[in-house]
């Protein structure tokens, strides 16, 4: 049975995503038209950069009242799921792109510079973001290393004990009294654990968001908007294809 914070966040999400169609048909429009304007260029671009802005502000606050919700999402498909990174996209994956489109160019321009033209300084600026962007992802992963381990601890240890004990005992005297005290305990310590992968989905989230904004302050206008349509495009179908894979027999002749 799904959470009321589930049930909220998938309803938004369905519309979300609706809405990211909608605006990858206007980027691929906007991309081949070659009298659109750079103003009107840039106008779509901050449209859809809001439009994901928008998406990791419902996120966080959906999150603070049910983070765990947010690590296996009922709204994804396990395909989807079985690609995300710590409750998303890698953010690698935008440099990947990149390469992939500067070298097969699979998004046709009719005008403009497109990225198989990006400057030596383009190339030089992307370069220093990826590797910046690789040390963040890093520092995630530790973050979530260490709050995986922190199971571990003693404190933790000690606490599981004294739980199993009070459950070997039953109930009834000073048992009851003894119970009470160790569901304090564990619902302190739980609270500390679910603040602690808060962190890290909020920090895994602040990459994504710093990589998109690094990636498109260094490109044109124009090539923006090429990456965006192949960002988008990868979006809607990892979910069409997720949707489609149901059953085993899928695969079947």
């Amino acid at each position: 049975m799904r959470s009321q914070i589930e049930e909220q966040f998938s309803d938004f999400y369905e519309k979300w995503v609706m809405q990211n169609e909608e605006y990858l048909q206007q980027l691929l429009i906007a991309s081949k038209d070659p009298l659109l304007s750079e103003q009107e260029q840039r106008s779509l671009i901050s449209k859809l950069t809001a439009h994901h802005k928008g998406y990791y502000s419902a996120k966080w606050a959906s999150a603070h009242e049910d983070v765990l919700a947010f690590f296996s999402p009922p709204w994804l498909s396990p395909l989807e799921n079985a690609y995300s990174w710590m409750t998303g996209w890698k953010p690698s994956i935008v440099f990947r792109l990149i390469d992939s489109l500067s070298l097969h160019h699979r998004v046709q321009l009719s005008h403009g510079p497109n990225l198989r033209q990006l400057s030596d300084e383009q190339v030089k600026k992307i370069q220093e973001l990826r590797n910046r962007i690789r040390l963040d992802e890093e520092k995630v992963e530790r973050k979530m290393e260490r709050q995986q381990v922190a199971l571990a601890d003693s404190g933790m240890v000690e606490l599981a004990r004294l739980a199993s004990r009070v459950v070997d005992r039953g109930g009834g005297g000073g048992t009851e009294s003894a119970a009470v005290q160790v569901e304090g305990l564990l619902e302190s310590a739980l609270k500390g654990l679910l603040s602690g992968l808060e962190k890290v989905m909020k920090s895994a989230d602040c990459v994504r968001l710093k990589t998109l904004k690094g990636v498109l302050d260094v490109l044109t206008p124009l090539q923006c908007l090429e990456l965006l349509v192949a960002i988008s495009m990868l979006q809607v179908q990892l979910r069409k294809w997720g949707k489609k894979i149901k059953f085993p027999c899928c695969f079947q002749v």
